[in-house]
């Protein structure tokens, strides 16, 4: 069950995401600034006020947040820590997986996380190997040319929010891993531009990604 505790602390850890007050979250869903104030967490009397569906739906649009990610922000930890057996962060060493290997099971937590074992490790001495949970994906094969060739290595931060024209890497419930360029996201689905004219666009129901990631370095 969860608790009014978690839900709170889920928001101000979103906040906190995307370098906001809680003020300034309500603010950018189109609130009163005061909504997510604890101030506005007790009424006078004690008793516990929660935030509604519809501001959590704002705030998940305005973010660009899936409700899963949402939900991950409400572990120990939230979406900033490694839940129990995911991949340990250490110095400047992030996991390292080959695209092909992403598809599979196990590779993953809820979050898009690095968890499991299988993982290889690259050393990273630039900035994004110090941004939390950030890892790196092996491009295997053409289907990504001309941008992305056989062997460069891509750094995916998962939880980032993402915007139109990012390129990301997206998992469906299926399996399948691709890099795209982000064309639309809605509330129900995504439009994605396939970096290789001889491959197609793609859209997906939300409900059919598993996960989305934004690409943040790329190794060429």
């Amino acid at each position: 069950m969860l608790s009014h505790n978690q839900i709170w602390e889920a928001l101000d850890r979103l906040a906190e995401r995307h370098e906001l007050t809680p003020s300034g979250l309500a603010r950018r869903a189109g609130l009163d600034p005061t909504s997510f104030n604890k101030s506005k967490r007790l009424s006078a009397d004690g008793r516990l006020r929660w935030p509604s569906t519809e501001s959590i739906a704002k705030v998940l649009d305005a973010t660009g947040a899936s409700m899963e990610q949402f939900l991950a922000f409400m572990r120990p930890g939230g979406a900033f820590g490694r839940q129990e057996g995911a991949f340990p962060q250490r110095g400047n060493s992030i996991p390292l997986l080959g695209f092909a290997q992403a598809g599979a099971g196990g590779f993953f937590d809820d979050g898009g996380f690095p968890a499991g074992q299988g993982w290889d490790v690259v050393e990273f001495p630039a900035a994004p190997a110090q941004k939390s949970g950030v890892y790196a994906l092996e491009v295997q094969g053409e289907s990504m040319m001309p941008l992305y060739r056989d062997g460069d290595v891509l750094i995916v931060e998962p939880g980032a929010q993402v915007r139109r024209n990012d390129r990301v890497v997206v998992r469906t419930n299926e399996g399948e891993v691709m890099a795209k360029v982000l064309l639309r996201q809605s509330p129900r689905s995504i439009e994605l531009m396939s970096l290789n004219p001889e491959h197609p666009n793609r859209t997906f129901e939300l409900s059919d990604v598993d996960w989305i990631a934004r690409i943040i370095w790329a190794s060429q």
